[in-house]
């Protein structure tokens, strides 16, 4: 019978990797941190608690679980290469990366020629939620994988939804995010549309949130971030752009046609492109806004 998880390496100590690090050490794990970053890990170990380390393959000696955050698949990839060797048999993988399916199955399937048991756990609900530790956690893996990594998922999230075999969870949460991405600018074009007829944006929002057409957009964005100009919300344009072609990526997979799915990706792309890498995702507005010759509150 697997022993209980402890000890716990962490490799990801980003927006989203921070909070929820913090909040395994809350609840009593012996965490062990590295990131690519120099100086982060140190300073998280110095602010947080835990044991900093240099590169993945130190935080992956003589722990129980190993957590992966990171951007892309690749990175993934390139550091289950460099622990493969170091962690023990038995030792549980879990992969909380917005990554590709198919990439994360090879991967895993190259673990467990290791007797290494892997699975993936991307989150939802942003860096505010993070924090609290109340993520949603989609999941995918094998049934006594995810029974034994359970009380460490629960420190960070309190909703878990076992999507079914490994990838499952990553391809749940790419589809996610693109429902998400297309409310977001469907709602941003509504805005303007109604600006324009001469409604005011903050009012609309709250009709939205009391109608049928509300959305996670409406109730935690629009005023949140857009209307204010603040465009902060701690998930990059980038990302979005990533996870949407992740999400048409499953969908060629499985041979869906999806032509609005490829029109909203090319609109998020083309934001990226505009306005260039480091900006938040709610900055998407912006492009809506010049394609309008109209800023949301009245600016022209």
């Amino acid at each position: 019978m697997p022993t209980p998880i402890k000890r716990v390496g962490f490799v990801g100590i980003g927006n989203m990797g921070w909070p929820m690090a913090a909040n395994l050490v809350k609840a009593g794990f012996e965490l062990v941190v590295c990131d690519a970053v120099p100086g982060r890990s140190a300073q998280f170990a110095g602010e947080v608690g835990g044991t900093a380390v240099a590169d993945p393959a130190a935080a992956a000696k003589g722990v129980d679980a190993f957590v992966t955050i990171l951007p892309t698949s690749k990175q993934v990839a390139e550091v289950a290469a460099q622990v493969a060797p170091v962690l023990a048999e038995g030792t549980l993988v879990i992969d909380m990366t917005s990554g590709q399916p198919a990439r994360t199955r090879e991967i895993a399937a190259r673990l467990a020629e290791r007797g290494i048991p892997m699975i993936d756990a991307p989150v939802s609900g942003g860096v505010p939620r993070a924090k609290s530790g109340d993520l949603a956690i989609m999941l995918g893996g094998e049934a006594a994988a995810l029974d034994r990594a359970e009380p460490v998922l629960q420190a960070m999230g309190s909703s878990l939804y076992r999507c079914g075999g490994i990838g499952a969870g990553q391809a749940m949460k790419a589809l996610n995010n693109l429902s998400s991405a297309g409310t977001f600018l469907m709602g941003i074009e509504v805005l303007l549309i109604g600006q324009r007829f001469g409604l005011d944006p903050a009012t609309m929002v709250d009709v939205l949130n009391a109608s049928s057409g509300m959305s996670n957009s409406s109730q935690r964005k629009f005023k949140q971030y857009v209307l204010n100009r603040r465009f902060d919300d701690g998930f990059a344009l980038e990302l979005m752009v990533k996870d949407l072609g992740i999400a048409l990526e499953v969908g060629r997979d499985t041979e869906t046609p999806t032509p609005f799915s490829a029109l909203c990706r090319e609109m998020w792309a083309a934001a990226l492109a505009s306005l260039g890498p480091g900006h938040n995702h709610t900055a998407l507005a912006q492009l809506s806004e010049k394609l309008a010759g109209e800023i949301l509150g009245g600016n022209k």
